[in-house]
């Protein structure tokens, strides 16, 4: 692991001002950046610990949303009843991911700046646009089992490997910031980037600006919902593809519904069209597929992941089917 210079912060005020500098980086639970560091892909120059600042709590607001402290971690986040009643699919989409170890360790504010677990991202003898700007994207010609077929760029395929981003798209929540210029909050659906011709910048956050915390509206309709992930084993594994949805269904028929992806995109990837297709259809099998075939009709295929597609598709049916049939 390279050098640096560590700084424990005391302050929100104190670990922005550190992490400003050039090459500096947030330390929360450490469970993605610690690894990149011993492979050499993060090499920061000042590691600012976090850990301190009191970002733990989650709580209900006046208004109904649930607010989920940046520095909370992932398994007290899904156990906790706010969560686990109100908003099921996330609950289960944490609980989906990694180990129990992990989730005692990783926070609410590193899930979401989570980074992709694409094997030329994380191997610094290949090329990687996201790793190195401008060095190429070995993954277009190499081996892409793994990787997106929704939100893709010449630059990069790499997916978002995040299981309870996914959740929080399909729930419209909401990103807290604190930054140099003062607080500002950001739709978790337009926090993460596409890679476009800068693969490298993956979430709109300026340098020194803190996520503080996460906003989740209130959403009757979210206690009928489900996570569903497909991957090679049955734990430990990241999503090949994933599906969160919520369904408000009166009467056989459904009046709105959240539809969102993992594991085939980008960025967690927000259905909204195949949403709208739902809305008057009847709860049953053809409008899930109906709604399945819309949401992946932009994907792009590479060699080896075009199987993806027709995976993605009926995981958004199991989903749906899942969360339709909830009392």
């Amino acid at each position: 692991m390279i050098p640096f210079r560590y700084v424990m912060a005391a302050d929100e005020a104190m670990a922005r001002d550190a992490a400003g500098a050039a090459g500096a980086r947030y330390l929360a639970g450490g469970t993605t950046l610690v690894d990149l560091m011993k492979l050499h892909v993060e090499r920061p120059e000042v590691v600012v610990d976090i850990n301190p600042l009191p970002l733990t709590r989650i709580e209900e607001l006046p208004d109904q949303v649930v607010r989920v402290g940046a520095m909370a971690r992932n398994s007290d986040m899904a156990h906790h009843d706010l969560i686990r009643l109100r908003y099921p699919v996330l609950s289960q989409a944490i609980l989906a991911g990694a180990s129990a170890q992990v989730r005692n360790m990783a926070t609410t504010g590193g899930n979401l700046l989570q980074r992709t677990r694409c094997y030329y991202f994380r191997d610094t003898a290949a090329a990687c646009n996201k790793r190195e700007p401008g060095s190429g994207c070995a993954a277009l010609d190499g081996y892409n089992r793994i990787h997106a077929v929704l939100g893709t760029s010449d630059h990069c395929i790499a997916t978002h490997s995040s299981d309870m981003c996914v959740a929080l798209a399909a729930l419209d929540a909401v990103v807290r910031l604190s930054g140099p210029r003062g607080e500002r909050t950001v739709p978790i659906t337009e926090f993460h980037l596409v890679p476009g011709d800068r693969p490298e910048r993956e979430t709109v956050l300026e340098p020194g600006e803190l996520i503080t915390a996460v906003d989740v509206p209130p959403l009757p309709f979210a206690r009928r919902s489900a996570y569903v992930k497909v991957r090679d084993r049955a734990s430990y594994a990241f999503a090949l593809a994933s599906a969160a949805v919520a369904l408000d269904v009166r009467d056989g028929t459904i009046r709105d519904a959240r539809i969102a992806l993992g594991g085939v995109a980008t960025k967690p990837w927000r259905a909204r069209y195949a949403e709208r297709l739902l809305a008057g259809r009847r709860a049953e099998p053809s409008s899930y597929r109906a709604a399945a075939e819309a949401a992946l009709a932009g994907a792009v295929p590479r060699t080896h992941n075009g199987f993806k597609i027709e995976l993605a598709k009926r995981t958004i049916a199991r989903a749906l089917a899942r969360a339709g049939a909830t009392a």
